[in-house]
């Protein structure tokens, strides 16, 4: 069987800094677990970076939350498209899982609906907490904000003037009530509006609150900007706060949005790491997920991951696990038809294993690969992970202590143009973000990167030659020996010579687990068994290197072409830019959107908002 993820924690206590050091700022669930793996509470987040910290403030805790906080041992989190999705996997979990401090605390509270009634002609439009099976009817949501519902609920008889009493109310009516006087109702109940006319009504909020109509946000968009104009402008953030309300409300439930089942699977890899993320989906619904490090070999392509990964998921063990009828998957699997058969075989139906799909199905694809990623990154960060590979790494250099600073530099350029240089840096829990930097190197021969190489490390390391700045423990070069000479000589005319100096060259093959080190010193070349912690930390630092490289030097050219975020994506003209702007109100209001609510802005495809989102979160 697959191995489940391990716990991020070291023994005793839950290492939360380097936790929220790699957590995202997306929306998504979080899962609190005990020492014994026990599930502890659930909580949903339209941050999950800030609203997990707040658990690990020092002061300000409620004594319920302390006593939660106390028996933390690990934290498992699952990214979701948007805060209303996150609501909806935070019941599902709620409900199979029943955390006790969620029964203890207040999360087991029914959550906010809009209701539209059964009547046959005059239906009303209502709030509802909590969703009942009883009047028939048609239910919207649920939403993650009753404030949001409520004042939503307020615009849309405004606009649609639909009925907000309850029957009997209604049934008792012989002249119009105080709704009608004040243009928020047409006064069906005395028969003012005709039932077609009324039932219209009730279609374009329908569709309004499905999401299929957003000429309503135009509108009040246009109201805004107008007040504005005329310097009204309490009227204006009045209707700007409309607008936000309404496409909260409108946000839609893309949860429930073909149905079906289906086992989603993602992978990714990354410092001799592989993590396999297996997301749930029944009826339509994400039931929940897990994550999974498999060992593998460095033949194995990511296609015969897989293979045997599904092999042993689904046939073993003693107990079979639930075989839904699709199983999507990121890659064509190694011998993937006869998988299916088999999978066919053993549910008595038709399953497939599948990964060129659209719509509802592509978008659980990309929010598992997204998981996946995550995940991972979080993993590589765990104060076990890096501390098992720095004592690899000793034994591998036999150096005489365990190295506590440890940093890596890169070049990036275009056909030698905007070059830059970047110097990442790692301790002895990863990934030191805060002492990273960025070099943007001058006077130099277009596309000599020797010559950039020796620049950022005589600028990096004069301060230290004069007895400046912090001193690492061991200093790694992403290049072969010609770049690594340079460093040697450069550390030479500074009279370093108490600093290892390591190259990491890609080796013949250019494949991740066949990187040949070099050492500066002795000028020995040797390779690493592929399977090897110290390889594995290696790794991470010569990719997070590569990683911050590439990301200063697109914003270095995007700063000289004076282009903004919107100017850099492919298919967004000034057009589209300015509705975009219009429609958020700014770049940030953009970020926070998801691609659904991206594509509702007028002129923008499905297709063009999946490019934005990605082009907006670095994907």
């Amino acid at each position: 069987m697959p191995t489940p993820s391990e716990p991020n924690h070291t023994p005793g206590e839950f290492d939360s800094k380097n936790f929220l050091k790699q957590l995202s700022e997306r929306a998504g669930v979080y899962r609190m677990y005990d020492s014994a793996g026990e599930i502890l509470y659930v909580g949903k987040a339209r941050n999950l970076k800030n609203r997990v910290s707040s658990y690990f403030r020092k002061t300000g805790l409620a004594p319920k939350t302390e006593a939660l906080v106390g028996k933390i041992h690990s934290i498992e989190v699952t990214i979701t498209g948007s805060e209303t999705e996150a609501l909806l996997l935070e019941q599902n979990l709620i409900k199979s899982l029943r955390p006790p401090y969620n029964i203890l605390l207040r999360d087991d509270k029914s959550y906010p609906y809009i209701y539209l009634s059964s009547h046959s002609d005059y239906p009303s439009l209502t709030f509802r907490r909590g969703r009942t099976k009883k009047g028939g009817g048609t239910w919207f949501g649920p939403f993650p904000s009753s404030g949001a519902v409520k004042e939503s609920l307020n615009i849309l008889q405004k606009v649609f003037k639909i009925r907000s009493c309850d029957e009997s109310y209604f049934r008792n009516r012989n002249r119009p009530c105080l709704q009608y006087q004040i243009n928020r109702c047409t006064a069906p109940c005395v028969e003012y509006i005709s039932p077609e006319e009324y039932q219209q009504d009730i279609r374009r909020a329908t569709m309004f609150l499905e999401g299929k109509n957003p000429a309503i946000i135009r509108d009040l968009m246009s109201a805004m900007e107008e007040a504005a104009a005329k310097l009204e402008f309490e009227k204006a953030a009045s209707y700007r706060d409309q607008v936000n309300h309404l496409r909260h409300v409108q946000e839609q439930q893309s949860v429930d949005g073909e149905g079906g089942d289906a086992d989603v699977i993602a992978i990714a890899q990354e410092a001799g790491v592989v993590c396999i993320v297996v997301i749930i989906v029944r009826g339509g619904r994400v039931l929940g997920t897990k994550d999974y490090f498999p060992k593998f070999s460095l033949e194995q392509t990511e296609g015969e991951l897989l293979a045997s990964f599904l092999g042993q998921y689904y046939f073993g063990g003693n107990t079979r696990r639930e075989i839904p009828n699709d199983i999507l998957v990121p890659v064509k699997v190694e011998g993937q038809e006869l998988l299916a058969a088999a999978l066919t075989e053993a549910a008595n139906r038709d399953t497939r294993v599948r990964g060129n799909v659209r719509g509802e199905r592509k978008r659980w694809l990309e929010l598992a690969m997204t998981n996946a990623q995550q995940t991972l990154l979080t993993h590589l960060a765990s104060k076990e992970t890096v501390y098992r590979r720095l004592l690899a790494l000793r034994d591998l250099l036999e150096l005489t202590e365990t190295p506590s600073r440890m940093e890596c530099f890169d070049i990036s350029h275009s056909h030698g143009e905007n070059t830059v240089a970047s110097c990442v840096v790692f301790d002895e829990n990863g990934p030191l973000k805060s002492d990273y930097r960025l070099y943007n190197i001058e006077g130099v021969t277009a596309g000599d990167d020797y010559a950039a190489m020796r620049q950022v490390l005589t600028r990096r390391y004069r301060r230290l030659a004069n007895g400046e700045g912090k001193k690492p423990d061991l200093v790694f070069i992403d290049g072969g020996k010609g770049q690594l000479n340079i460093a040697r000589e450069v550390f030479d005319e500074l009279e370093i010579s108490d600093i290892p100096l390591i190259g990491v060259a890609k080796g013949v093959t250019r494949r991740a687990g066949m990187e040949q080190l070099i050492d500066a010193m002795t000028g020995a070349v040797f390779r690493v068994p592929a399977d090897s912690p110290a390889l594995h930390l290696i790794q991470h630092i010569r990719d997070e290197s590569h990683r911050f490289a590439i990301t200063g030097h697109r914003a270095r050219r995007d700063k000289k072409r004076r282009q903004s975020t919107l100017e850099g994506i492919e298919g967004v003209g000034p057009k589209r830019r300015r509705e975009l702007i219009r429609y958020f109100g700014g770049i940030q209001g953009i970020r926070k959107a998801g691609v659904d609510e991206i594509a509702k802005v007028q002129g923008i495809s499905k297709a063009l908002a999946e490019t934005i989102y990605a082009a907006l979160h670095n994907e």
